[in-house]
């Protein structure tokens, strides 16, 4: 038998940054509700995930800013990239809605992210593998406060079904693309280090379906699939929600404090 591939750093600092990306994207989202929350727990709440989401981000850019070699930190790559620069799944950078549409994204993701990090636990990389020891715990709490929210609104008052209906409705178009594999990631799955997307998509259906049974939510029809996000395309909220990121360290560069 053949020993495995070894990736070149290229392509594992692209992976990295692309999985840093998505956390950063929904941490940036989630820190939007803070002092907004329906109430002081599930504030907190949604910030704690975001925090989480943010420290997994700031692990995977340090470590593709250090992988790739040409001296760019942490911030560097989350504050002085450009709109095209980022690879982050176009879910994660969809606008919150209210609090049923910021559900349905967190049940979305979450499930699928647990899935991609507890594959991840035994990548060939070392360092995306310990991330994934931590993340995982982190995610689990995630997908099951999303979870335990969408059965809550869903089999709740009819408004309450309603509107988490319309947001499983509103992010149901960009699902498709967490489950899409390129070119890198054929070459990263087949050197032991990345998953393979295509293969989470039944077990990610399954859990998927068996919540929205339980809440009394029907499963969104498939429509149009937009795609873009690992390439550099965004939706228009993107720029918006990039521009308040960034504004405060553009506006002071080499500030420290």
């Amino acid at each position: 038998m053949s020993a495995a591939p070894v990736p070149d750093a290229t392509s594992v600092s692209t992976y990295a940054m692309r999985l840093g990306d998505d956390a950063l994207v929904l941490a940036q989202r989630l820190s939007q509700w803070s002092s907004r929350g329906p109430d002081l727990e599930e504030d907190i709440a949604l910030t704690n995930i975001g925090l989480d989401l943010l420290g997994q981000a700031r692990s995977l850019l340090t470590y593709a800013g250090e992988v790739e070699g040409r001296g760019r930190t942490e911030d560097d790559l989350a504050y002085l990239r450009e709109e095209r620069d980022f690879t982050n799944l176009l879910l994660v950078e969809q606008d919150n809605g209210d609090f049923a549409h910021t559900i349905a994204r967190q049940l979305f993701f979450s499930t699928w992210q647990l899935a991609l990090w507890e594959g991840l636990l035994s990548s060939a990389d070392e360092t995306i593998a310990a991330v994934a020891g931590k993340a995982v715990k982190e995610v689990d709490y995630h997908r099951d406060h999303a979870v335990q929210w969408t059965l809550r609104l869903g089999d709740g008052t009819p408004e309450s079904r309603r509107r988490m209906q319309a947001g499983l409705d509103a992010m149901w178009p960009y699902v498709a693309e967490m489950f899409a594999a390129d070119p890198l990631d054929v070459v990263l799955v087949e050197a032991g280090v990345a998953v393979d997307v295509a293969a989470l998509r039944p077990p990610w259906d399954s859990f998927i379906d068996g919540v929205l049974a339980e809440a009394t939510l029907s499963r969104p029809d498939d429509t149009w699939t937009p795609t873009g996000g690992r390439r550099g395309m965004h939706t228009e909220t993107f720029g918006y929600l990039l521009a308040e990121m960034q504004h405060l360290h553009r506006s002071h560069p080499g500030a420290t404090w």
